[in-house]
């Protein structure tokens, strides 16, 4: 159980290890093989880890509600749990350019409709999908989901979808999810696919990684890993930080900081306190000849539950809520934009928001029970932009809490 064969295209390419006594992980390479990382290119000495497992390893360990789930599963059936037992009980069922065998066997998962899922998105089906695909369950992030193996019957299509629905501190999250995405996607920056179920219980989120033309796995890495950190250092930095990190590795240069400045700008637009460092990624095939920023994923209207929220990492030294004028400038220095560049690319930004806006007043029409929520993000995002904000004005705020009250 202390050894992981890792595999690339289905060869062998090196053994991850973990001494329990030392708390010590590392990971050695077969002579001459590929590099499992970006950070990690081939040498013939061994890769060690003192307490954490490697960014490429730990990127798969769940969080929040999964790992609760996981704790009590494998403390009642090993005694104890540790992010190596963790790794190596998901590891044979991890599908993606790297893939792993562990002394745990690779299961054979039932594929379930599609369609049957955004039809019947109850809490019985979202607790059923959890106990069919818990081995499979190598992803990140604290709210209620889980990863299932979907089949369209239209395109026959078998993919791997990321299942999130919400809890009571929560209302709307799938809805709210689907239009700040949709708005980034209307901005011109890539996103995965996303389908909103029938009674908007789930929102159902396509992993991609596959290259359906292909039919291959493309490597794909968080900038928190990227940047030599682990987990509990998420919110550590900032965005220049981040554009630094994305503009050395990409080979799209001007496409990929393109599509990472708006993704940043509308994290501001859009009120997600919540795009920290394990919330943008890179993608690149298998010879590493493309490497490209990653779809936007994970984007929400934070404040509209946590109504004093703040941007995730620090842009120009300061957590706030920048205006115009300091994303603009972000552009220029750190996105190595000409100032028209980066005034067109906000304003693209700022048009696509707006029309978000009048989707939700349309909406919520025939939607009431989003309404709430959807009123709370419209304000939200009518804050003047020529001014920054600490945290969302108190006026806005006691409506709100009013509003919660009632």
């Amino acid at each position: 159980m202390n050894e992981i064969n890792v595999f690339i295209k289905n060869k062998k390419v090196g053994e991850f290890f973990y001494n329990k006594g030392k708390r010590e992980s590392g990971f050695n390479y077969i002579q001459n093989s590929s590099p499992i990382s970006l950070i990690m290119p081939y040498k013939k000495s061994t890769y060690f880890w003192q307490y954490n497992l490697h960014p490429i390893f730990e990127m798969h360990l769940p969080e929040g509600y999964l790992f609760e789930i996981f704790k009590k599963y494998l403390s009642k059936e090993f005694g104890y749990i540790d992010d190596f037992l963790t790794f190596a009980f998901l590891a044979p069922n991890i599908d993606g350019r790297v893939t792993f065998e562990s002394s745990f066997k690779k299961e054979k998962f039932e594929d379930i409709e599609l369609e049957d899922v955004l039809e019947n998105d109850t809490e019985d089906t979202f607790l059923r999908l959890v106990k069919l695909f818990l081995k499979k369950n190598a992803i990140s992030g604290v709210q209620p989901k889980t990863l299932a193996l979907l089949r369209d019957k239209e395109s026959l299509f078998l993919g791997e979808y990321i299942i999130k629905t919400w809890g009571e501190e929560y209302p709307n999250l799938a809805e709210n999810e689907y239009f700040c995405l949709k708005a980034v996607q209307r901005a011109g920056v890539n996103i995965p696919n996303i389908k909103l179920s029938k009674n908007r219980k789930f929102l159902l989120v396509e992993k991609f990684d596959f290259d359906k033309n292909s039919g291959e796995y493309l490597g794909f890495e968080e900038v928190l890993g990227l940047l030599g950190f682990y987990k509990d250092k998420k919110y550590t930095g900032s965005y220049e930080k981040v554009a630094k990190l994305i503009y050395t590795v990409t080979t799209d240069k001007e496409d990929s900081m393109k599509r990472f400045y708006k993704t940043v700008v509308m994290n501001y637009l859009l009120k997600n306190g919540d795009g920290h460092l394990k919330n943008f990624g890179i993608l690149y095939d298998n010879e590493f000849q493309k490497i490209t920023f990653a779809p936007a994923y994970d984007i929400v209207n934070t404040v509209v539950y946590i109504f004093r929220d703040k941007p995730a990492l620090m842009m120009g030294g300061k957590r706030i809520w920048h205006n115009r004028k300091e994303l603009i400038k972000f552009g220029i220095a750190s996105c190595h934009f000409t100032q028209n560049q980066a005034k067109r690319f906000y304003e693209e930004c700022v048009e696509a928001v707006e029309y978000t806006k009048k989707e939700l007043l349309e909406y919520v029409k025939s939607n009431p029970s989003f309404e709430k929520i959807a009123t709370r993000m419209i304000e939200s995002f009518a804050l003047d932009d020529n001014k920054n904000y600490k945290e969302i004005p108190i006026e806005i705020r006691r409506n709100w809490i009013k509003d919660k009250k009632s």
